[in-house]
């Protein structure tokens, strides 16, 4: 009854919007992208006028496309709404999750957790010898010298690899650039910040890659009282999913996002 009467006031909302896993544009199961978070990132921003919006975030990185848009639909919601957006870091926030996590105004982290990552990384196998050592013939056929770049039944080229560089500077830049902007003055000066390099918790906050330790509801009720009410929005299985109708996918993606966390020791 009591949301009903206008002259009383209402108890603080967080809106707690949960980002874990691997950032891609397609995949089984779970994947954290702009098309699959868009509706939910909106309700979260425009649903009962909530006080401030809280990322929870456990993401070893991945499409920096993707990590891109859904961080420039959190600031674009934030600023028309004048809603403030703070980051909580469970176990990761690494490259793209990291570009996540600098989408909010102000970051915390746990004493543990791992951040940072500010690079770009390709990774691949080469399958030419292979082929050769059991008869196999690779025929490509191509309108345009770049076209079969990288072939990986082909020996590696060092013109391929030379712009497959040029092509993660430009993405790197880009990485560095939104950083910079949105932490500004509370970065060190460190020669290591944008070369890949990991941090963790406490080490984190000294290089400016954080503001501080802390965990969403203490943090949140010391700054919004204690009758702060949390409302949780996360992304679900598709429905088949969740009964087994995708176990294959599912089993593959499981061993794609293990080695996407493995790299941080998780």
């Amino acid at each position: 009854m009591r949301r009903f009467i206008p002259f009383l006031s209402q108890d603080p909302i967080v809106a707690v919007i949960r980002l874990q896993g691997v950032i891609a544009a397609a995949g089984a199961g779970v994947r954290l992208n702009d098309a699959g978070l868009s509706s939910l990132i909106e309700k979260a921003f425009r649903r009962g006028k909530p006080s401030a919006v809280a990322l929870v975030l456990n993401s070893p990185g991945g499409s920096p496309v993707q990590s891109s848009l859904i961080a420039a639909r959190i600031r674009r919601l934030a600023d028309e709404k004048g809603v403030p957006v703070v980051a909580f870091v469970e176990d990761v926030a690494a490259s793209g999750g990291y570009w996540l996590a600098v989408a909010a105004d102000e970051i915390f982290a746990d004493r543990n957790s791992i951040v940072g990552s500010i690079g770009v990384i390709s990774a691949g196998f080469g399958f030419d010898k292979f082929i050769q050592s059991h008869g196999v013939e690779r025929r490509v056929y191509t309108a345009g010298k770049s076209k079969s770049m990288l072939d990986p039944f082909q020996p590696e080229q060092q013109d391929d690899v030379a712009r497959l560089r040029d092509l993660q500077d430009q993405i790197h830049d880009a990485f560095i650039a939104h950083v910079k902007d949105r932490r500004g003055p509370r970065l060190a000066d460190d020669d290591r910040l944008f070369t890949g390099e990991i941090w963790v918790g406490e080490k984190a906050r000294e290089v400016g890659l954080i503001d501080g330790i802390g965990h969403l509801v203490p943090v949140m009720t010391e700054r919004f009282g204690k009758k702060t009410r949390f409302v949780t929005y996360k992304q679900r299985r598709p429905f088949f999913g969740r009964f087994g109708a995708s176990l294959a996918a599912d089993a593959l993606q499981g061993i794609e996002d293990r080695a996407a966390f493995a790299r941080f020791g998780l």
